[in-house]
Order: C-alpha cells, then structure tokens, then sequence
C-alpha cells in the first residue's frame, strides 16, 4: 500500500497552489515527465491560484513541503549549469533564508533545554534570526565575558515530518528497484535508510558540536581553514564562537579586496582531498551557506566550516579503493581502474571486462584532459550509473554520500575558479596518501600499536580453541542427526510414492471394469471405488 495517502495528496496541493508545472516551458521537460505538469495543473487549487506570476513560488513551495524539499533546493542551488538563473536564485535563498520561527519558541527551547535562563546565558540576545535553514536556525548574542557568539536552534515539531516523508521515500525506493535495474544497482533503498538516519542524526546538536570539536582539532594551527569554537551544546541548542567572513558564493566580495581566486580555489580542493584521505571525516554538506571565507587578511585566506552536522566516513578499503581509482582516471588507464573495481567486488562473474573498459575510457576520458568549467560533472555521473546498470555493477552505498559532496565540490569550483586543473593538483596529494599507506615503517608501526591488543587476546587462544572444538563436535552431531533424518524421510517418501502407485492403478482399475461392465455391477464398483478413495484420504 502507498504510506500517508493524505501527505501525498498535500504535496500535490502544494505543487497545484503555486502553479509549479509552470516553472519550465513544457517544451523543455522530458516527454516522460510531461504527465507529472498535466497531473499538477489537475487539482483544484490550480484553477483559483494566483501564484503564477510569483518570483519566489518555487522556493515558498519548497518551504511548505518541508525539510527534505529544501535538503533538495539546497542540492540544487550549486548547479548553475543546470538549473536556469531565474530559478537559481530562488534556490540559493534556501541557504540561509528560510522562513523563520518566532523568537519566543527560540528562546523556550534554549530556555529549556540549557536549564538556564536566556539573560543568565547571555548579556544580549539578539531576537532577530541572522539565518534560518531546513532544520534550524541561528541568533546572534553575547556572553558574560564579551564574546561574540551564534546560537543555533532546531525548529520544533518537525521529526514526525520526516519521518512520515523518509516513510513515503523509501516505498517510491523500494517500487523503483523492483521495476528499474539502475535502482538495485545503487542500493536505493539502502541510500535512502543511510540519509534518513543522516537527517535525524542533524535533529541532534550534540552529534554536531561533537563532529564541530572533532573538525577544529584536525585543523587546529591550520592556515587553510578555522573552525569555530563550540561554548555549550544540548539535544536542541548549540552555542559556538561567532566568525567574521562571506559565503564562498561571493564572489564579487573577492574581487572587490583583491583575493586571488585561483589560490583560494586550489586551497578549497585540497582541503576536501585532506578531509577524506587523511583524516576520514569530511563535510558531506558543502553548499555556499556552510562554506565561509575570510576577509581580514585578503592576501592569506581561510576557509570557515560550518554546520557540521552532515558527515562522511569511508572505510579504510574503500579509501585505498577510491584513491586507487582516481589515480587510474588521472592517467588514463581504464583496464587499471576495472581491475581496482574489480578487486573491490562491484563486478558480477562474467562481465566482458574490455567492452567494460572501453565504456569507462569513452565516458571518462574527456574529465581528465578538460578544465573544470568545461566539465559537466553531474551528467557524466548520470553516465557512469548508466553503465553501472548495464554491466550490473554493485555501487556500494557508503560512497554515495561522497559523489554527493563531489557535486557541491564541483559546483562551488565552477563559480569560484573555473579554469582549475583539478587533476594536476590531486593527482600528487593522492599519489603522496598511497605511498604513505603503503610505506613499512608505517604499517610496522601499526602493527607494533597492536601488539598488546594481541597479547591480551592471546590469553583467550586456549578457551576459544576448546570452545571452537566442542562446537565442531556438537556441528558433527548436528549434521549426523540432520542426516539420519533426511535418510529416514527419504525411506517415508518411497513407502509414501510406492502405496500412491497401488491405490492410483486400483482405482483405475476398478474405473475401467465399471465402464464396460453392466449398470448394477458398475454401480458396485463406483461406490467400491469412492469409500476406498475417502479411506485413503482420511488416512
């Protein structure tokens, strides 16, 4: 059955009342998606709306759908290559300016869940919201002791939203896999579970300062990002230091103080390659509204992180798997690269590795030669999941969430810098993490960490050993028993086969006599024959 039939149907209101099938000419959508503007201009709210001359209704639409409609907008407001500039800037309000909340439910919910009163936490708070997002959002205010700080706060009575829309999500995942091939390949169903715990894990802010804490101190000292400082943390409220700098979206600031922005793009990129090579932790949420820059030394710019609420973790395989693969795109050597997906186990026995390869080099090959703003990063991934669903390749769904980053990644590059050589600069971060992974005195080392860990294990060897003997014992026994009794059935089966072949030739038998024989003998035999079958039956 289709979960929350009247969700559905409000969504459909909400897409009728501010007239969305008329965002787009209709000659620009995809014929199969043209049944999805007729079906919207169906409902009644269509026929009285007055939101078709609206210059905000696409981004108002997404704030009454909810969260997840803005997670999206959000997604989207990085593409300016493919989302036209009118419907654009619509979507980049969705950043950091969402409607907010009063200011009175702000203050309850601090209130409550610090314990403490507002003005014993604070010497002012400032009750106009400096930003408001998908999940919460931010006030200025001042400590005791005269730092500056934000206060972020979640907006209330949203988890059963969604909840009740992940619900709606994962039947339209689950529909999608038994119909489409592409779908089973990317795990959708496993992609929308790993999100929806994503998004609650942000309803949390004590996940958030934790992974804020964790962020500042990989890049403590550094000079190419700040994080800020978290001063108090609950469920519902963070309090942190507040930062002085400009959304990497503004790019007119940039040019305005002279910053080169080719420096500050290559310093953005090997920011992301340190996140998720060299310490694992990487910022899963990367759009213009989380990605701060700073202004007061124009000449030795800083990244600012914020929300970071979202984040990724690759398992140590998967790290040396993607590396690997990146590194054989870079030298353009695809028989290399099927060979590491190979060894990673995305590719199902008897697969044509060549005719596999040959796709690869045709539709990746034209990345490493062009510059970025040359590259449709985005639509090449659509390729590449094309060919996944051909050759039934297994995408493993914990590096989806990073193909997600890559595209936020991707098109704040585009606005920022768009002659940057992306390959140039990783190829050599890549190369310098796999020679470090690979370096003995590195694995020695590990190893030699270990050695207690082994040491205190081993005292357990003998009571395992013991315990792994009597439980091949007691399997033994098992699989003796199984097999007396498979045996057993067996012999029943053929008694059982051996008195159906009796009773079945009797009865024919006895129908044959009866069709030839005269009508009081056939009469006979037809009820001979039925008490015999009913004796049989209630056997």
């Amino acid at each position: 059955m289709i979960p929350h039939i009247r969700r559905l149907i409000d969504l459909w209101r909400i897409a009728a009342h501010y007239r969305l099938d008329t965002l787009v000419p209709a000659e620009d959508i995809p014929a199969k998606v043209r049944p999805i503007l007729k079906l919207i201009h169906m409902h009644p709210a269509a026929w009285s709306s007055r939101e078709r001359k609206n210059p905000l209704k696409l981004k108002e639409a997404l704030e009454d759908m909810g969260p997840l409609a803005i997670k999206l907008g959000q997604l989207l407001s990085t593409r300016r290559d493919l989302i036209p500039p009118e419907l654009l800037k619509q979507l980049v309000l969705l950043q950091d300016q969402v409607k907010p909340f009063g200011s009175d439910v702000a203050k309850m919910r601090i209130q409550e869940s610090l314990k403490a009163d507002v003005n014993t936490l604070f010497a002012r708070f400032d009750e106009q919201p400096l930003a408001a997002a998908s999940i919460a959002q931010v006030h200025t205010a001042a400590l005791h002791d005269g730092r500056e700080v934000v206060v972020k706060v979640t907006r209330p009575n949203i988890r059963a939203q969604i909840l009740q829309d992940f619900e709606i999500l994962e039947w339209l995942g689950n529909a999608l896999e038994k119909r489409l091939e592409a779908a089973r390949a990317l795990h959708l169903s496993e992609i929308i579970q790993d999100y929806r715990q994503i998004i609650l894990n942000e309803l949390d802010l004590t996940l958030e300062a934790d992974n804020t804490r964790r962020m500042r101190h990989y890049f403590t000292g550094s000079s190419m990002m700040y994080v800020p400082e978290v001063y108090m943390d609950s469920k519902d409220v963070m309090v942190a230091e507040r930062i002085t700098g400009v959304p990497i979206s503004d790019t007119a600031t940039f040019d305005k103080l002279g910053m080169n922005r080719a420096d500050l793009a290559e310093k953005g990129l090997t920011i992301f390659f340190t996140q998720v090579f060299r310490d694992n932790f990487f910022h899963a949420d990367m759009h213009p509204g989380n990605v701060f820059v700073e202004t007061i030394n124009p000449n030795q710019p800083r990244y600012i992180a914020l929300d970071c609420a979202i984040m990724g973790e690759l398992s140590k395989h998967d790290q040396m798997t993607v590396a690997r693969m990146l590194l054989a795109v870079m030298n353009s050597d695809f028989m290399q690269l099927i060979q590491i997906v190979h060894q990673a186990g995305w590719i199902p026995p008897g697969t044509d590795q060549d005719a596999l390869a040959r796709e690869m080099r045709r539709t990746v090959g034209p990345m490493v030669s062009k510059p970025m703003h040359e590259l449709d990063f985005a639509g090449i991934l659509i390729q590449v999941m094309d060919i996944a669903r051909r050759f039934h390749l297994e995408i493993p769904p914990q590096l989806m969430l990073l193909l997600k980053t890559l595209v936020h990644v991707e098109g704040l590059g585009t606005d920022l810098y768009p002659e940057l050589d992306i390959w140039k600069l990783a190829k050599p971060i890549l190369t310098d993490w796999i020679k470090a992974q690979m370096n003995p005195q590195k694995n020695l080392k590990e190893l030699g960490q270990k050695i207690p860990d082994l040491l205190l294990g081993a005292q357990d060897l003998p009571t395992l050993m013991i315990d792994s003997l009597n439980g091949l014992k007691n399997q033994s026994a098992w699989h003796a028993k199984q097999l007396n009794e498979l045996q057993s059935m067996r012999l029943q089966m053929e008694h059982q086969q051996k008195r159906s072949w009796i009773f079945g030739s009797l009865m024919a038998i006895l129908l044959s006599i009866a069709i030839i024989a005269p009508w009081y003998v056939s009469i006979i035999l037809i009820v001979l024959s039925s008490v015999i079958a009913i004796w049989r039956v209630a056997k």
